[in-house]
């Protein structure tokens, strides 16, 4: 497609992909609410009910790489489309289930969805917006849009599931699928990289194997035990493909991911910083739905509404972070982002059910605009050190 249209369009193609990024956020936490509901309808175990939810987790880490991979190669707008039809379809499985396992099984396939969809979104974007101030800008509501989704989703399945049947919670994601594939076939430009090599299978395959014998052990321990023999063995097999990956990525001319590239400070450390932010916003969602609903006791929607604080504090952080770091840099608001996080857990730590919700709203607010701080100027220096 000519430059000119692309640059024309991007702010219509920014569009399309924050409503595609949108259904990735929405899914990592739109079940936490819906997990009581599951148990009595599905008669799902307390470890099916975990493996529910974290199935979808499990794949999307361990694709992430390679799908990314893929679709720089063969084309991103084409990975988009395709992670977007797996989402819907998947979806629709989701909300036809009549077992726990069939849907531990379809959460899997939205999580492989999903891993194809995340980072065709942030090439095509750093593709369309060529202009370094208007790619930070786009970057700041790519990063808000994601972390709205995860927290608003509590929200969206309290409401569906106090309105309609389960299901719902997954046939959400049909229109916003369809309106996702008709932008991005009507409006997003194709875009690879042309000098990319052929497609490293084998450090495809030990990245695969080794996130997902990370992200595996890391599931597992809290029930099973950090000592006991099958979380070790999933640590150990995490350590030793992952160091096999490196030392391959190392060793070969056109590697997957250049190992090099974590030298670099300004892209090592935020690096860092993202996977932090995407491990409190991801557990706080979890851990404050249960909070809400068994020691406060408010309902599934009560509960949703209650964690919309967090999405206040990221629609009005993401900008402001993003004006800070073009005036005086990304290190300054990224370390003031994670000190908030830091006060938000310590504001948090002190909740029971003498302190209600007063508490819980600080801490979660304080959260928002940490996330925020922390994870926009941050994802724009990967992006620019590249």
């Amino acid at each position: 497609m000519d430059p000119m249209i692309i640059h024309r369009r991007r702010w219509a193609t920014l569009g399309v992909l924050c409503v595609s990024l949108l259904i990735i956020g929405l899914d990592n936490t739109v079940l936490n609410v819906a997990l009581a509901t599951l148990q009595r309808e599905l008669d799902a175990t307390a470890g099916q009910l975990q493996w529910i939810v974290d199935s979808y987790t499990l794949a999307f880490a361990g694709l992430l790489l390679l799908a990314g991979a893929w679709g720089d190669k063969y084309g991103r707008r084409v990975a988009l489309i395709a992670g977007l039809a797996v989402f819907g379809v998947s979806s629709v499985w989701a909300a036809l289930c009549t077992t726990p396992e069939q849907l531990i099984a379809a959460r899997g396939l939205m999580g492989i969805g999903g891993a194809m969809i995340m980072p065709s979104t942030l090439s095509i974007l750093t593709n369309s917006f060529t202009d370094p101030r208007e790619r930070k800008t786009a970057i700041g509501i790519w990063a808000g849009v994601s972390g709205i989704g995860i927290a608003a989703g509590p929200a969206l399945g309290g409401y569906l599931l106090d309105q309609f049947h389960w299901s719902s919670v997954f046939y959400i994601n049909i229109p916003v699928v369809i309106i996702g594939l008709i932008g991005t076939v009507l409006i997003v430009a194709e875009s690879r990289d042309v000098a990319a090599p052929k497609l490293d299978l084998v450090g495809g395959l030990l990245s695969v194997v080794g996130l997902v014998a990370l992200v595996w052990a890391i599931i597992e321990a809290p029930g099973a035990g950090w000592s006991d023999p099958k979380v070790l063995i999933g640590f150990s097999v995490a350590a030793v493909t992952l160091a096999a990956f490196a030392l391959w990525e190392l060793r070969i001319p056109h590697p997957m991911l250049d190992m090099r590239f974590f030298k670099n400070r300004r892209f090592s450390i935020p690096s860092i910083s993202i996977t932090l932010v995407f491990f409190v916003l991801l557990g706080a969602a979890f851990f404050l739905s249960l909070f809400m609903q068994t020691v406060l006791g408010y309902g599934a929607l009560e509960a949703g509404i209650r964690l919309l604080p967090i999405a206040a504090g990221l629609v009005f952080g993401a900008p402001l972070a993003m004006a800070v770091a073009q005036r005086i840099g990304e290190k300054i608001p990224i370390t003031l982002g994670m000190l908030m996080l830091a006060v938000s857990f310590v504001v948090i730590a002190g909740s029971t059910v003498d302190t209600g919700y007063g508490r819980v709203f600080t801490s979660i607010f304080i959260m928002g605009f940490g996330i925020s701080f922390a994870m926009t100027p941050a994802t724009e220096a990967v992006m620019g050190s590249l």
